[in-house]
């Protein structure tokens, strides 16, 4: 239901219930009963529009399910002073208006208990609504989450075999390599350590940096074989970040982009550092930049657009970062706390 209609139909209905609640003293007669309902529409479009603006107001400085407690404390406390502050000086007029009496502390404390019927309606009409929109967005987001996911994983294997046959084959190159082959045999065994990890990294949102990392290096290694003293990398992590998380392979698509699109040649090495600040809070990867000759494949910013959608589903406080220089690429992403099992 949308707010205008909530409005439209919401007061008067409460305004109805609130007038039987504090009964009428004629209810024959039909001008006692119109004046009755209207004095309860005008306090109950005061009551609800008023509650209604604190709502908003605390729903925009505690947003989050963790700050529901801080929120309904607020949000009692300040409906509480709103009833009480209404119902002196509303009942007060009234009385003097229609009685040309002043009201009693008994009638106050009476008033006040009838008021505050409709003030919870109305606030557990807008809580209800904002924790089903929450429930629903937290399903939206869990699915996007894992179609962005499962297209990362899909977009790293979209190039490789059935992982038995692979694997298989691997142990088959491996056996015909010869014994005194350590190069060909470190290379096998990082082959399939990378392929390893993602088909393990499938499934999971998020894995420790730890772990990221000893991926990235194993996948530079088998780079390194083909690209040698052409590309240098430095990798810098606080102790303290190595328990932090990412999402998955994500750091592995960076170290690809700045391989696939820049020169590393003898003349002009690629500079490659992977680094985190010194609070723990964010990963940049950092790479020269020296874009390859044309009729190579472009960027489509594909990869790049990924990582950045797939941080947004995992909540993270800031977003990926990219800056852009005429000599170097930068990218700083979030790092995670570890999700609750």
């Amino acid at each position: 239901m949308n707010e205008r209609r909530l409005l439209l139909f919401g007061i008067p209905i409460i305004a109805t219930l609130a007038l039987f609640m504090r009964g009428v003293g004629e209810p024959l007669v039909l001008s006692a009963l119109v004046v009755g309902w209207l004095i309860s529409l005008f306090y109950t479009t005061l009551f609800w529009l008023s509650n209604r603006a604190l709502w908003f107001a605390l729903i925009r400085r505690f947003p989050s399910v963790g700050q529901t407690a801080p929120r309904l404390w607020r949000l009692g406390v300040g409906s509480l002073t709103i009833g009480a502050v209404a119902t002196l000086l509303l009942g007060e007029g009234v009385r003097w208006l229609f009685y040309q009496k002043h009201l009693r502390a008994d009638q106050f404390w009476q008033e006040l208990a009838l008021n505050m019927v409709p003030t919870l309606v109305v606030q557990l009409i807008y809580e209800s609504r904002h924790f089903f929109e929450q429930w629903k967005a937290n399903l939206q987001r869990a699915e996007q989450l894992a179609r962005a996911s499962t297209q990362a994983q899909l977009t790293a294997l979209q190039s490789q075999l059935d992982p038995h046959f692979l694997f298989n084959n691997l142990n088959t190159l491996s056996a015909l390599i010869e014994p005194g082959n350590v190069p060909a045999q470190q290379f096998v065994e990082q082959l399939a350590d990378v392929y390893r990890y993602v088909l393990r990294a499938q499934g999971q949102a998020t894995v420790p940096l730890a772990e990221e990392l000893a991926f990235v290096e194993t996948y530079l290694s088998l780079h390194k074989t083909r690209f040698r003293e052409n590309l240098v990398v430095e990798i810098v992590v606080a102790p303290a970040a190595l328990a932090r998380c990412v999402a998955p392979l994500s750091v592995q698509l960076l170290v690809e982009n700045a391989l696939k699109h820049n020169v590393a040649s003898r003349q002009h090495p690629l500079h490659l550092r992977i680094a985190t600040d010194l609070a723990a809070e964010s990963l940049t990867v950092a790479n020269t930049r020296r874009s390859r000759a044309a009729g190579l494949v472009p960027g489509t910013g594909t990869g790049l657009a990924n990582v950045r959608r797939r941080y947004e589903l995992l909540g993270a406080g800031t977003g990926v970062e990219i800056l852009e220089a005429s000599e170097r690429f930068t990218v700083k992403i979030p790092l995670l706390a570890p999700l609750l099992p």
